[in-house]
């Protein structure tokens, strides 16, 4: 029998962490973080990384280890978390894959092997600065014209996705919607067992985003932020949600109440796109967190049904 890979997936503020931690506990196993944010220093508050308080003792890997600007593809987070899995099952356990990083998540569990492609730091500085110029909307407008599979995954805010699809293009001829058709690869060694947390009344969720975000407030994201603005960082970290929203604000832009409903409307909207990412995988249990009285029962039960299937 295939050995498992546990996945915890669902939307920001949806208690991932904590079940993972449980979980990491239960099979006396590690968390391997599917968190595009998490992979950063200097974005501790941001993005929600667990202390270790929160880790309870499990092991956590993939978080905390990239420089702040630094570029990091999801074939190179693929590439990591392959050898993290690898690493705790030959070691006799059953690693945890935690995150909400849709992209992240479908490239371990659908084994897909990324083809290579050329970095060129020029071009890529070239369409960062036309991103810049003429904005998101048109960039993705254009993107519609070459590659529209891969367009309508985008919203114009994704600055980084965007402008790598057009590096993918304009480095290789071939668009990123063919790329990934021609990186799919052979099934898995493991059996990706998915749990998915969400709500059955969205308003909860949201409600759960605004008061992450005031708490985020009161541990020092203000900071935080202001220390990303200082350095004047433009990739990596930078266009992800939690700092970014604050940089109006230090320009003297708008204030720090409005700073902060944009910096949670933006996370409600984030949270839309991973429900709607993750509901249209249908491998994914889903535990409704609002209605269930036990999500660690819950998600026992799960794994137990998903091993019988696959035994």
């Amino acid at each position: 029998m295939k050995p498992i890979v546990i996945f915890v997936a669902g939307p920001t503020a949806s208690g991932k962490t904590d079940l993972a931690v449980k979980l990491g506990k239960h099979f006396s196993s590690e968390v391997i973080s599917a968190d595009s944010m998490q992979i950063y220093k200097g974005m501790h508050i941001a993005s929600a990384a667990p202390d270790a308080a929160e880790m309870q003792g499990v092991p956590h890997s993939m978080i905390e280890f990239l420089p702040y600007g630094a570029a990091f593809t999801v074939a190179d987070y693929a590439e990591a978390a392959r050898r993290e899995i690898d690493r705790v099952i030959s070691n006799g356990a059953v690693p945890v894959v935690a995150g909400g990083t849709g992209l992240y998540i479908t490239a371990l569990a659908d084994n897909i092997k990324f083809l290579p492609v050329k970095t060129d730091f020029a071009l890529r500085a070239r369409l960062e600065r036309e991103y810049d110029e003429i904005g998101g909307e048109k960039m993705l407008s254009r993107l519609y014209g070459i590659d529209a599979s891969a367009a309508e995954k985008l919203q114009p805010g994704d600055r980084r996705r965007i402008v790598r699809a057009f590096e993918i293009y304009e480095t290789s001829g071939v668009t990123k919607s063919m790329q990934n058709a021609a990186s799919k690869a052979q099934p898995p060694y493991f059996t990706p067992v998915m749990i998915g947390l969400t709500f059955r009344d969205r308003q909860k969720l949201y409600e759960r985003i605004n008061r992450r975000v005031d708490i985020m407030m009161e541990k020092g994201l203000l900071e935080e932020a202001r220390a990303a603005y200082a350095a004047k960082i433009k990739t990596g970290a930078a266009q992800a949600i939690g700092h970014k929203e604050f940089f109006g604000y230090f320009e003297g832009k708008q204030t720090l109440e409005e700073t902060v409903e944009t910096l949670k409307r933006s996370t409600r909207r984030y949270a839309k796109r991973q429900l709607t990412w993750f509901n249209n995988d249908s491998r994914v249990n889903r535990i409704y967190v609002d209605e269930s009285e036990d999500v660690f029962a819950d998600a026992l039960k799960i794994i137990e049904e998903e091993e019988k299937k696959n035994a």
